[in-house]
């Protein structure tokens, strides 16, 4: 039985060539990056190195990398931070505004319902057909107690890419600061800080091939954001704690792997994803779910009407093929995905939906091996489906 992995949107393996660069960090040069003597010295050398390929990569500074655990932790101290730095600027009783939107990952989502519930306003813009947002209707919603837009550069379910260029401008334009998570999009979609509208930016390396465990959140010079938490001054007293040492080593040589060649990479990666699209809508009853165009090169979601998801996953997982019911994060919740729902669609629709995320291991050959089992699979469910049988009688 194959071995077929489509599930690289929740987790990629980890790089051989990553791995070669972080053995020594976790073997021989095993000094704390601030201590003072040699071995410190040696840790404090490949730190700074990481942190610089960081931004090389990112078209930023070395002082606006803060390295963190993961874009849930990047997450957290981008928006958190933000509304206390910006609620000590205000009178008692004044309630911040955060606008945020309806398809955010929940390290973003239950972030701002939290701080909605501890003294700021929560606005959740709604999406199109498609999960776009309209930089329009955002200008519209800012105040003049609006301190933070928090929108996601390309979704992690439905792959769909935000005009997040234009959201930044509409930002920039209002004094408003603006933070993407960009989790998704790192490898797949040319970032130029130094240019690009984006106040901060979260990203993990466990996305681009890169180990689990570490993260960064990019701020901006100036960019004023509260420290959550004490007890060292290491990331500039933002993210006190010996650093993860070979996980940032990892991370920097990662990136530096992901954004070369990007656009070659990426133009592989649409070609097998648009083969992959083509064979499942030539199965009977079943919908796209993102934008047509406008997604990531990797990333196919799609709705198998009037069967339920979860038995197509457990289906193709008995013949060796890993794909997902939606994000990694909420695959154990029996609802829908809120993002199915904000695009629009029905509870039976969401409940048969499931994402195929292609890496830089996938071919043309696992390509067609999936949909031959999709179409094998979908015609049994169906057969089995009381559902199905009254439409068809319809």
């Amino acid at each position: 039985m194959p071995k077929i992995y489509m599930d690289y949107a929740a987790t990629t393996p980890l790089d051989g060539k990553v791995l070669e660069a972080m053995l020594p960090y976790l073997t021989n040069v095993h000094g704390n990056p601030s201590s003072l003597h040699f071995t410190g010295r040696e840790a404090r050398e490949a730190l700074d190195e990481s942190r610089e390929k960081v931004a090389r990569a990112l078209g930023a500074d070395p002082e606006e990398i803060i390295f963190t655990s993961g874009g849930t932790e990047a997450n957290n101290m981008a928006i958190q931070g933000a509304s206390r730095a910006f609620k000590k600027a205000l009178s008692p009783g004044e309630r911040g505004h955060i606008i945020t939107s309806s398809i955010e990952h929940h390290a973003v989502l239950d972030t701002v319902n939290y701080l909605g519930n501890t003294g700021f306003d929560v606005t959740f813009l709604p999406v199109d057909e498609y999960g776009l947002i309209d930089p329009e209707e955002l200008a519209e919603h800012i105040t003049d107690k609006t301190f933070l837009v928090t929108i996601m550069t390309a979704n992690n379910e439905i792959g769909t890419i935000q005009p997040f260029e234009e959201i930044g401008r509409v930002c920039r334009e209002n004094g408003v600061y603006f933070h993407t998570d960009a989790v998704q999009a790192i490898g797949h979609i040319p970032f130029n800080l130094k240019e690009q509208p984006v106040d901060m930016l979260s990203l993990s390396a466990h996305k681009f091939y890169g180990p689990k465990g570490v993260g960064v959140l990019y701020l901006r010079k100036h960019t004023k954001i509260e420290q959550a938490f004490f007890g060292g001054a290491q990331e500039k007293g933002l993210r006190p704690g010996t650093e993860n040492l070979p996980g940032i080593v990892g991370l920097g040589r990662a990136i530096e792997l992901a954004t070369a060649d990007m656009e070659e990479k990426s133009i592989r990666l649409t070609v097998l994803r648009d083969r992959l699209i083509k064979g499942l809508l030539e199965i009977e009853d079943v919908k796209l779910n993102g934008h047509p165009r406008k997604r990531l090169p990797g990333n196919v979601n799609v709705s198998v009407l009037y069967i339920e998801g979860e038995s197509l996953l457990l289906s193709l997982d008995l013949k060796g093929i890993a794909v997902s019911s939606g994000s990694a994060c909420t695959s154990g919740s029996p609802e829908p995905s809120h993002v199915l729902s904000a695009i629009g669609l029905d509870h039976q629709a969401a409940r048969g939906s499931v994402r195929l995320s292609l890496g830089k291991d996938s071919t043309v050959q696992e390509i067609d091996y999936t949909v031959e089992a999709i179409k094998e699979i979908t015609a049994r469910l169906r057969k089995m489906s009381s559902v199905y049988k009254k439409q068809s009688f319809l």
